[in-house]
């Protein structure tokens, strides 16, 4: 095993020992600054008691594991369940307490069952659901229920996902396992012959098969983030918005909440074209400039952010892969001015030229310090950091202009590979 995957599964481990802690933490401090905002003083006195309690239960949880490495088989969904409650009861009280229940999505799989792993990730989904529907548990109103409603719907497809890939990696596992099982088995009657050449196999199928599980839980991870994160933040922000007009301008709050459908729809959508690796839907119908003008008109209207599109040079039809990473290259850039530059105006420019075709995405808000940011990880990371690992793919290339106060342009540029 390599020292990468070594070090990432040590990381996970440390995670899954203290993350629940951190995450308890944090959530309770949230809590504690805006008790006065969303909290009674029953649900102040209960979270005094849930608070110590949740702790409680982390700690002998932690002691009973280095204790009994092999605990039975009902220990670990035992306390799942009781943690699951304990997080319900809190987000309850405070639907900020939904930053600790959050630990469900990521441990599901590693302390359930295949059988029962659905059901963790379906609980943690209303919880989720709750909190992020802006009402809490449980809905006071009629337009609080159609809300958490629809943002439930958006957590369980994202449950759906996370299950999907949690049996791929599994299915993956089985088949690797069995592949390497049978190689050496021809590997061993040749041992006393080819020790070094033996040697040597082994290592290059280990390689291979941490290489292909890292590739697929990257190409998934950066899909779950373009499509399904991004469609949440929409839906949030819509939502947000129709709960806060709901008792001003009703007919406003319905539009909303018709913008926040259609982009659960639309979540759902590519969450079923991730897994199964296909196409983003906007390319199932247009050509990338079809593509990208629809995403940028689209773009604006949620945002109310003016953003002009453009096309030079002569339009060619390009190969499914280099379209895809184009159009999630500046759907992750207009996300990005959205959420962080608070720029008045945009434009997007796709260039065909000789033998490469460049996007360039601009916004005249804030910009930021490029040597301010943290470091670039080896798995790519999101952001600035996911373009160019999308970029680099197909041997592209994103370079990114701005300064504080001077606005952001992302530039990407990739071979021009024609569609056959």
């Amino acid at each position: 095993m390599s020292s990468a995957t070594t070090t990432a599964e040590q990381w996970w481990d440390r995670f899954f020992r203290y993350g629940p802690y951190g995450l308890l933490a944090l959530s309770t401090a949230v809590a504690a600054v805006t008790r006065g905002l969303v909290m009674t003083d029953a649900g102040v006195r209960a979270a005094l008691v849930l608070v110590p309690a949740v702790l409680a239960l982390h700690l002998a949880w932690t002691r009973y594991q280095d204790r009994v490495p092999k605990a039975p088989g009902w220990a670990a969904p035992a306390y799942f369940t009781v943690r699951t409650l304990l997080a319900f009861a809190l987000s309850w009280c405070n639907p900020f307490f939904s930053i600790y229940a959050v630990l469900g999505y990521f441990d599901a799989g590693r302390v359930l069952g295949p059988r029962t792993m659905r059901a963790g990730l379906l609980a943690t989904a209303v919880i989720m659901a709750g909190a992020q529907s802006g009402s809490g548990l449980p809905p006071a109103t009629l337009m609080n229920w159609v809300v958490f409603g629809i943002v439930l719907a958006v957590h369980a497809t994202l449950t759906m996902v996370f299950a999907q890939i949690g049996n791929r990696e599994a299915e993956q596992a089985r088949t690797q396992t069995d592949t390497i099982t049978a190689l050496e088995s021809a590997n061993a009657r040749l041992e006393q012959a080819l020790a070094e050449n033996a040697g040597l196999h082994a290592q290059l199928l280990v390689q291979a098969r941490e290489a292909g599980v890292a590739d697929e839980r990257g190409r998934l991870a950066a899909e779950i983030h373009d499509t399904i994160a991004q469609g949440l933040t929409g839906i949030i922000a819509q939502l947000q918005a129709a709960t806060s007009t709901q008792d001003t301008d009703p007919a406003l709050a319905r539009e909303h909440l018709r913008r926040a459908a259609g982009l659960a729809r639309h979540s759902l959508g590519e969450a079923r074209r991730s897994v199964q690796n296909l196409l983003p839907s906007a390319l199932e119908h247009d050509d990338l400039p079809g593509a990208l003008e629809k995403t940028v008109l689209g773009w604006s209207e949620r945002t109310g952010v003016r953003a002009d599109f453009t096309v030079t040079g002569t339009a060619e039809p390009l190969h499914d892969e280099v379209g895809a990473t184009l159009l999630r290259i500046a759907e992750e850039a207009l996300a990005n001015a959205a959420r962080h530059a608070r720029a008045t105006r945009a434009g997007v420019t796709l260039s065909y030229m000789d033998d490469e075709v460049s996007l360039d995405v601009r916004d005249d808000g804030r910009g930021f310090d490029p040597h301010a940011l943290p470091a670039r990880r080896s798995t790519g990371g999101f952001g600035l950091g996911g373009m160019r690992a999308r970029a680099e793919r197909i041997a592209g290339t994103v370079e990114v202009e701005t300064g504080p106060g001077l606005g952001t342009a992302v530039c990407a540029r990739v071979p021009l590979v024609p569609h056959h």
